[in-house]
């Protein structure tokens, strides 16, 4: 009797769901069947969800739902707190399935070559994200003591920065963010919150959500220089072919044009400022140097010589995420992702790697929105059907599902469980209930763990 088709998925964030559910879709799932394993280096599932997007978006937290109706599927199972390729490798991974797809995103923040990077003042935004996330890897607390901030990129990650910064911990306080959060933000002195563009209004990356929300805020007046409301060719071109870069366009040119009001906490938002350099003093952040640069006609621009410094003491670049690099796979070093095509995994001599295969931001970088990863796994999902009809597919040595919690608990590897995330779940509720918030996100691993029932 036929087996059903068994499928690791490493990384359960939103990418490695909808393979799971590609998966569950197909008609190889009605016969002979499919059985996938996903493997989560978090003790809790959901990736960018949880650990990526800001506590204030409860909109977007709402794709959870749609993924917990994925992973209540009989015939998927979690392992949490698992990591690769510390506690099981490719090699191991090929022992127990048919194939491997790496779905595993980007949480380190891409290098920036500005002069004064390095300083003391100087922040990642991934790791300023991770910190109001409540991720348990990093620390529990966060340097907060400048009043004048600059935040370097134009994407929905550096408005999420900058909005994060400009409120006050109360207004977040209804949120999931955890007590040493809160009391971080308590102690926040930012006044002014500067956000930069070396590019002009038509080129800014925000989705047109994310920038109005910026303006809902009681505390936060949002400021934009009219004299940075400036389209060529090129920026006309491309608002009337993209109907968001046009709604961004015209928010900003509102904004422009009103008189400035009294919230007490100033955001602005400025283009055509390339960073040159952040400016030092005993090591620490005491400025911010600019450069003023000009359309060409085509959509980018150019340096115009004409510099100005800003007088911020602290710096957060959000100029994009990379992903860090799996052992064992071809890498890609400029791009930070495994060289692929259609999902499959490339290795240097052109021939695909056999049964293994990428989906998500590991695949074609972060970029995108979280909806956009829904196709990067019906392509690759079905180029594996694809395979495995053709038999190119290799044959594991223990196929059966128990071979895998074996495996673990002879390594003593501590996993949690969809079951625990629905523990973990309700002692997060429970934690918010009397404060009357939906939830309290519990940080520490170990917490988590025992929560889970792991």
């Amino acid at each position: 009797m036929p087996r059903p088709l068994r499928v690791a998925i490493v990384g359960a964030g939103p990418a490695g769901i909808y393979a799971a559910d590609a998966l569950l879709k197909s008609d190889v799932a009605a016969d002979p069947g499919v059985s996938v394993d996903l493997f989560e280096r978090m003790p809790a599932p959901f990736g960018l969800i949880r650990y990526g997007v800001a506590p204030d978006h409860p909109r977007i937290k709402g794709i959870i739902t749609a993924l917990h109706q994925v992973l209540d599927k009989p015939q998927i199972r979690l392992f949490g707190n698992v990591e690769y390729p510390t506690d099981i490798s490719l090699d191991d991974l090929r022992a127990f399935y048919d194939a491997v797809i790496f779905s595993t995103g980007a949480t380190a923040d891409r290098e920036m070559s500005v002069p004064g990077i390095d300083l003391d003042g100087s922040y990642g935004a991934a790791d300023f994200v991770s910190w109001y996330d409540g991720h348990p890897d990093v620390p529990r607390t966060w340097p907060l003591e400048a009043e004048k901030v600059a935040v370097l990129g134009v994407g929905n990650v550096a408005l999420d920065v900058a909005r994060i910064l400009a409120k006050t911990a109360d207004e977040l306080l209804p949120t999931e963010i955890p007590g040493n959060v809160h009391e971080g933000l308590k102690a926040n002195r930012a006044r002014e919150i500067h956000v930069f563009g070396r590019r002009g209004p038509a080129q800014a990356k925000f989705s047109p959500m994310e920038l109005r929300e910026l303006d809902h805020s009681p505390t936060i007046e949002v400021i934009v220089d009219p004299e940075d409301i400036d389209y060529d060719e090129g920026s006309i071109a491309t608002r009337r072919g993209n109907k968001q870069a046009d709604m961004v366009a015209k928010t900003l040119e509102n904004w422009a044009i009103r008189d400035v009001g009294e919230r007490p906490h100033k955001l602005f938002l400025h283009f055509f400022e390339s960073p040159a350099e952040i400016l030092g003093a005993d090591g620490k952040v005491v400025g911010l140097r600019t450069e003023r640069t000009a359309l060409d006609g085509t959509g980018n621009v150019k340096g115009t010589g004409e510099f100005k410094e800003w007088n911020v003491t602290a710096v957060y670049r959000a100029v994009g995420y990379l992903s860090d690099r799996l052992p064992k796979l071809p890498w890609d070093l400029d791009s930070g992702t495994v060289p692929d095509e259609g999902g499959r995994v490339i290795e240097e001599s052109g021939a695909h790697l056999q049964s293994t295969y990428v989906t998500g931001w590991i695949r074609r970088g972060p970029i995108g929105l979280i909806g956009h990863t829904k196709g990067d796994a019906n392509e690759t999902v079905s180029n594996l059907l694809a395979d495995h009809a053709g038999g190119r597919l290799h044959t594991p040595v223990s196929p059966e599902p128990e071979a895998v919690d074996a495996f673990l608990a002879e390594r003593e590897v501590r996993f949690t469980t969809w079951e625990g995330w629905y523990r973990l779940d309700a002692a997060e509720k429970a934690l918010g209930e009397p404060q009357g918030r939906e939830r309290v996100k519990i940080v520490e691993r170990e917490d988590m763990l025992r929560e889970s029932g792991a």
